[in-house]
């Protein structure tokens, strides 16, 4: 069985063609420059190979349409024909209150979807385009939609509400939603399995971390909160995000610079955390590990404050769940950053977390760092969001 998964950004796609069932790839890759003039980089896993394309894509439909040539291609393709794919998955950032599960998409899905274009106004519209392109491109063939945001719907009123007039959440559904829950979903759902125990008994924190950043409290399988709020803008510090602030801090800055409140999320967004922290080095956090081994005193502050704040929503997380069994981090950060990692888990052995050194040196490999004297179990578990997007994909498409 093969299933297309897509996941479109606004001048980008990228796509894998996987079987749902034993997860092998057949083929991924990504299209870049759309609307520009147009790149498509092509991967076969089972046998190294790499295509490069200088291909015009003056829309989304003719990236996949080039996506499409590449599979079928005799040279470099893994196809026959476009038959054999038997339904394709998107990624969809943003589903409201509505989507508590991924759905067949129909024409009241895609309304859906635009509907909640004000909350998610960079990806969802992407998203859209990369449906509908597909649906140009293949009409007829069976499509799923994913949403990042249908894990944390579980999440109770005193976790998702804030304290502001209930005009604004009844009307204008303001309200903690939370991002990267298809990750979330496969790393606590994993980590179940690794602790060989019924989801009922286990209380798991996820610390996916990676240039954007989250972090998920599951209990009985379920998330019960999660750090970033209606926008990814909530939570951590991240490569360029500022996390949680005063919102007067925006409101100071608004006032003295002249800044409009779309320039100011602008700033917030993508000239703010571990960067500014720096003074402007990096956003990649092995820039900073390199600068602060050289002494650079604000690389290491980004680094500091960057584990810090994980480290709170940690012990925060425990609080709310009444104890901790499992810890768990994922994502580029999360898999790779050992020195991270020792450093967020310091401190934390009042709540029986202890790494154990060797193991911690671990990179992007699923695998227990904890010690064997740790109550609290410590994993490395890769997320896998195109997996979970294609098992829900083949499930609801009855494949």
């Amino acid at each position: 069985m093969k299933i297309l998964v897509i996941n479109a950004g606004s001048s980008s796609l990228k796509y894998q063609l996987m079987d749902p069932t034993s997860g092998e790839v057949f083929a991924k890759g990504l299209c870049e420059r759309i609307y520009i003039d147009g790149k498509l980089t092509h991967k076969v896993p089972a046998t190294g190979l790499k295509v490069e394309r200088d291909i015009p894509m003056p829309t989304h439909s003719e990236a996949i349409e080039a996506v499409l040539s590449i599979l079928v291609d005799p040279e470099y393709g893994v196809l026959k024909s476009t038959d054999e794919i038997d339904a394709i998955g998107h990624r969809v950032l943003h589903g409201g209150d509505k989507f508590v599960e991924s759905c067949i998409i129909d024409e009241a899905c895609k309304q859906a979807i635009r509907d909640c274009i004000p909350l998610g106004p960079l990806h969802n519209p992407a998203n859209l385009m990369g449906i509908e392109a597909c649906e140009k491109v293949m009409p007829g063939k069976p499509q799923v939609a994913v949403f990042d945001t249908a894990f944390h719907m579980t999440m109770p009123p005193k976790a998702y509400r804030y304290a502001i007039p209930t005009k604004y959440y009844e009307e204008d559904h303001l309200r903690r939603y939370g991002f990267h829950g298809t990750s979330h979903r496969y790393v606590s759902k994993r980590a179940i399995e690794l602790m060989g125990k019924p989801a009922s008994e286990l209380k798991i924190v996820v610390c996916h971390l990676g240039n954007g950043s989250s972090l998920s409290a599951v209990a009985d399988g379920k998330c019960q909160d999660t750090s970033m709020g209606l926008s990814p803008l909530a939570g951590v510090p991240m490569a360029t995000r500022a996390g949680d602030i005063d919102t007067c801090v925006a409101q100071f800055i608004m006032n003295k610079y002249n800044m409009t409140a779309d320039e100011c999320l602008t700033m917030l967004n993508k000239k703010s955390g571990v960067l500014a922290l720096s003074n402007g080095v990096s956003s990649d956090f092995r820039d900073l590990e390199a600068g602060a081994n050289k002494g650079d005193e604000a690389c290491q502050l980004a680094l500091d404050k960057f584990c810090y704040e994980v480290r709170k929503y940690i012990g925060a997380y425990a609080a709310a769940l009444g104890g901790l069994d499992c810890l768990v981090f994922t994502a580029g950060v999360g898999e790779n950053g050992c020195t991270n990692r020792a450093a967020i888990c310091e401190g934390l052995e009042f709540l029986g977390v202890k790494l154990d050194p060797e193991r911690n040196k671990v990179r992007g490999e699923e695998a227990l760092i904890s010690a064997d004297d740790s109550r609290v179990k410590v994993w490395v578990i890769p997320t896998n969001e195109e997996l979970m997007i294609a098992q829900d994909t083949a499930a609801l498409c009855g494949k």
